[in-house]
């Protein structure tokens, strides 16, 4: 019987240890977990005063026993601040000490320790709240009137332990460079990370350059406006097959056939005074000289009668050879006024075609005639089509959007080309450099730019 009686009584002190544990581990939020540690703790261990201190920030007493809520300007907490600051300060690596036996009141500030007699008992536990790493979070400072024994600073050290656990999860998140300079700190995880960077940053990686690619026609037959005027209409759709002799586009006829009446009409006026010059000459010396200047009018007006009909004859224009139209848009040249010479469209062979890339300035590699560049429409971006480079343009021009680039031109590889004026973009392959080097390659451009070197 004295055994069965004497089981619940060894047994208690271990329940209250694991009914501790768990309600320090269903907190809510830290002051919750602080009412726990500064009032319940009285079921393991007992005490008459405890208090929860808190080194976030400049550090703060957050739960003080016997009251729902702390105060801080109350003179008990500003006096119970100062001890717990000094104590943070001067015990950081102790686990637990004894105000009796003079480090605490040692480690306190000299104002405290003065009145400590007025605030606290004279015998206090020091006792540091840690997480599994070893930082330290917080203190649980437990005071009453006679010493702790090594038993109850065994339960405490373990109680203390899942305390510390418990608060580490309510901390927030630690910033990434803290995280780094924790990882560097000298030790077998430093060499590590440094290894993996070094082997990170000699990784070979090919450096290439994206740029915006068009299929453009190889070889075309350009045709011109042949004389000043106005796109009357035109015959053939963009795109469209063309055979040889097939009208493209005609000119507004208004103007020339304006211009041939009146031509026709001098030119029927001087053939009849050169008439009547050539009668009168028989008989009259004077008439000769008239009818030689009436034979030259007549030839200068015969010229521009046939200058204008021979204008007349070229308004509509024809393919000199087949092949696709490549142009815009239909309403984008009927009723525009051209000029002589002006590009209207091209004629291309679809079977013949090369790849045009814009490499802008900003992101030039060094590459060369025989390169291979890949190209990616965007009308099928699963597929690549291979070319190799004919010429890479001396100099840079602007492009239509307004950005310095280098013409590449490149003809493609395989007998399966893409469709004539295909976009899409062209991948430009340089050599192998270390992955450190294409990391850096552009900021290290923009800072030798900005600083001048």
């Amino acid at each position: 019987m004295t055994q069965g009686a004497d089981t619940p009584t060894a047994v208690a002190p271990l329940l209250a240890l694991l009914q501790l544990e768990r309600r320090a581990r269903e907190a809510q939020n830290v002051e919750a977990l602080g009412f726990v540690m500064a009032n319940e703790t009285l079921s393991l261990v007992p005490y008459r005063q405890a208090a929860v201190w808190l080194e976030s920030g400049l550090g703060h007493v957050s739960a003080v026993s016997g009251l729902p809520q702390a105060d801080a300007n109350a003179p008990y907490l500003q006096w119970l601040t100062q001890l717990c600051r000094g104590l943070a300060h001067a015990h950081a690596d102790t686990s637990a000490l004894d105000a009796d036996g003079a480090p605490a009141k040692d480690g306190a500030p000299a104002k405290t320790s003065a009145d400590w007699a007025d605030w606290l008992p004279a015998h206090a536990l020091w006792l540091p709240l840690k997480d599994q790493l070893g930082r330290r979070d917080g203190a649980l400072l437990l005071a009453r009137e006679t010493p702790f024994s090594e038993h109850e600073l065994a339960v405490l050290a373990e109680v203390t332990h899942a305390y510390g656990h418990a608060l580490a999860a309510f901390r927030p998140a630690q910033p990434l460079g803290q995280r780094l300079k924790a990882m560097l700190r000298p030790g077998r995880t430093r060499r590590r990370v440094l290894l993996g960077l070094l082997v990170v940053c000699l990784i070979p990686m090919r450096l290439t350059v994206l740029a915006p690619a068009e299929v453009s026609a190889r070889d075309p037959f350009l045709v011109r406006a042949p004389l000043d005027g106005v796109i009357e209409r035109v015959y053939v759709q963009p795109n469209q097959p063309v055979p040889q002799g097939a009208p493209l586009f005609s000119l507004d006829t208004v103007a020339l056939q304006t211009r041939r009446a009146v031509a026709e009409r001098a030119y029927d006026t001087a053939q009849e005074t050169y008439r009547q010059s050539a009668q009168m000459a028989v008989t009259d010396d004077e008439s000769r000289l008239k009818m030689a200047q009436s034979r030259g009018e007549l030839d200068q007006r015969a010229l521009e009668l046939d200058y204008t009909a021979r204008q007349l004859a070229r308004v509509q224009v024809k393919a000199e050879r087949e092949g696709v139209a490549v142009f815009g848009d239909v309403n984008d040249w009927q009723g525009k006024a051209v000029t002589i010479g002006e590009k209207v469209l091209l004629l291309a062979d679809p079977a013949k075609v090369e790849l045009t890339a814009q490499m802008p300035v900003a992101e030039q590699v060094s590459i060369q005639a025989g390169d291979t560049i890949t190209f990616y429409p965007d009308a099928n971006p699963t597929q690549a089509f291979d070319a190799r480079i004919i010429s890479v343009s001396y100099a840079a021009a602007e492009t239509d959007g307004g950005v310095l680039a280098y013409r590449v031109r490149a003809s493609f590889a395989a007998k399966d080309v893409p469709r004539l004026g295909l976009r899409g973009t062209a991948r430009l392959s340089a050599g192998w450099v270390p992955f450190l080097y294409h990391a850096l390659r552009r900021p290290l451009t923009v800072a030798r730019q900005w600083i001048g070197l």
